[in-house]
């Protein structure tokens, strides 16, 4: 009988998604595998956006770099579409990392393998789930590797293994599915005319094509097509068909040479029906699937890692309240939720029959009222997520996520972005007489919660503020007790193991 590996956690999937989460987990000390079946970094291009709320959220956790802080600098905007329409900006405070990051997901991979690697993580690539058995006390996972079969026993299991992946199906989780409506097409070609299709968003009578010049000097082409769906998604895309989908969209011969990266999707879409079974977890692609328009897909796999992954550590380390690895499913999921809906709408916007103008009108009408889309900014970018309050008395802020702002503390100068880089939870105590009494009541955790002393400042008129690790308020002092929300989060600290 084989004896399985014994783990923490077996994060199922490679990809940013897999990795980050794999990062975090062995950053707060909680052993790690990760499964993987692809023998390095795929260079196919993939997603390229993160937006606001997602590198606000890496800059606390340290992946990406604090800007220098500037109170007086004001806001800063990048542009965006929405179902083809420019003109739109996302908005963020200067403090914060800029609103729009242009990165490759090939990059953000191996950023985060090699922090994963760096804290302890066991990445094993070329490794493919084929099991997966639930038990009271653990999980039991089957894998197949270059080495022949393993077997892992782990408290809990990730599946962070993309669209197509096994997790899901295997722990038995349904999901809810809308079915395609349109077609669409990938590649990376050489155009035989370079002027023959300008970089942009095309769009005629018959439908969509997304070109992006590529630093190669190629053209990275995206077609859709609403007359039809695909009749086999999986069916290898040609060159040919590229080149006639191309060209019959535009309504002109569009030449095109030395493919790469073909292939095909839809505006098919999924979302799982719960993001947590007893001990198995999905992230990512895995639990919510959706058309590739706007770019928010990478953003919110990030933020499902980032959200699970402070939760499922306290978690496995016996430091966290009752119910807080369920507030991810509570959290993460009408997340998702959203996006899809918003996706669908995009679509629906998009579609080239004319009797649909007079909605893209009046849509492009109520846009003029709210001068580069600040509603559409905030939605696409997260920045108007609120998280839904636990605490029996909730605060006015909780929910709501902290943006960054200058501290003079009794260490010196400081900002949020670099009090959360430790991971803790931290307690900001702004030197009113009730200080006392919230830092008593927090000593029982101070081993899962930082303690600082501010000066006030304008922005935030509380006593005292409790900030989770990914940067939104637990607690404010105008809510319930401080240690009753303390209690929703954590356990009492007096066996926690030391954080980093």
């Amino acid at each position: 009988m084989v004896r399985p590996i014994p783990t923490d956690v077996v994060v199922v999937g490679g990809g940013p998604v897999g990795m980050l989460l794999a990062a975090e987990l062995a950053y707060y000390d909680v052993s790690v595998v990760v499964l993987e079946g692809e023998a390095g970094t795929s260079t196919r291009p993939k997603a390229t956006t993160l937006h606001a709320r997602t590198t606000q959220t890496l800059a606390r956790r340290g992946y990406l770099p604090a800007p220098e802080f500037s109170p007086a600098a004001g806001t800063v905007s990048s542009p965006f579409h929405f179902a083809g329409l420019a003109g739109l900006h996302i908005t963020a405070p200067a403090a914060e990392p800029e609103p729009v990051l242009k990165r490759a997901q090939a990059d953000l991979e191996r950023l985060f393998e090699e922090r994963a690697r760096a804290c302890g993580a066991q990445v094993l690539r070329g490794h493919r789930m084929t099991g997966l058995a639930q038990r009271p006390d653990g999980v039991r996972v089957v894998a197949e590797g270059p080495q022949g079969h393993a077997e892992f026993g782990a408290a809990f299991v990730v599946g962070a293994d993309g669209a197509r992946g096994t997790v899901r199906e295997l722990a038995g989780i349904g999901c809810d599915t809308y079915a395609p409506t349109v077609s669409a097409m990938m590649g990376l070609v050489r155009l035989d005319e370079a002027d023959s299709l300008s970089g942009g968003w095309h769009r005629t009578a018959r439908g969509w094509v997304v070109a992006k010049e590529a630093a190669d000097g190629g053209m990275h082409l995206r077609t859709v097509n609403f007359t039809r769906t695909h009749a086999d998604r999986g069916k290898p895309l040609s060159l040919d068909e590229l080149r006639e989908e191309t060209s019959q969209i535009m309504g002109r011969e569009i030449g095109m040479s030395a493919p790469r990266w073909l292939s095909r999707f839809s505006d098919y879409a999924r979302l799982a029906h719960t993001y947590r079974k007893d001990r198995v977890l999905l992230a990512g692609d895995a639990a919510h699937l959706h058309f590739p328009i706007g770019g928010q897909g990478l953003s919110t796999g990030i933020l499902d890692a980032l959200n699970l992954g402070w939760k499922l550590a306290a978690t496995v380390r016996g430091t966290a309240g009752g119910s807080l690895l369920d507030s991810y499913d509570t959290e993460r999921r009408p997340a998702a939720e959203r996006v899809i809906e918003n996706v669908r709408a995009q679509v629906c916007l998009m579609h080239p029959e004319v009797r649909l103008d007079s909605l893209r009108n009046l849509f492009s009408g109520l846009l003029a009222t709210d001068p580069g889309g600040s509603h559409l900014g905030a939605m696409i970018s997260a920045q108007d997520t609120v998280l839904p309050a636990r605490s029996a008395v909730p605060s006015a802020w909780e929910g709501k996520f902290l943006q960054n702002i200058a501290l003079t503390t009794q260490s010196g100068p400081a900002d949020v972005i670099r009090l959360l880089r430790e991971g803790r939870m931290l307690l900001l105590l702004f030197g009113t007489d009730t200080c006392e009494q919230h830092e008593k009541a927090a000593q029982a955790w101070s081993r899962s919660v930082r303690i600082v002393r501010a000066e006030p400042v304008a922005v935030v008129p509380c006593a005292a503020l409790l900030v989770r690790p990914d940067g939104y308020i637990a607690w404010a002092s105008d809510g319930a007790g401080l240690e009753a929300t303390l209690a929703l989060y954590l356990s009492d600290g007096s066996d926690v193991r030391p954080v980093g």
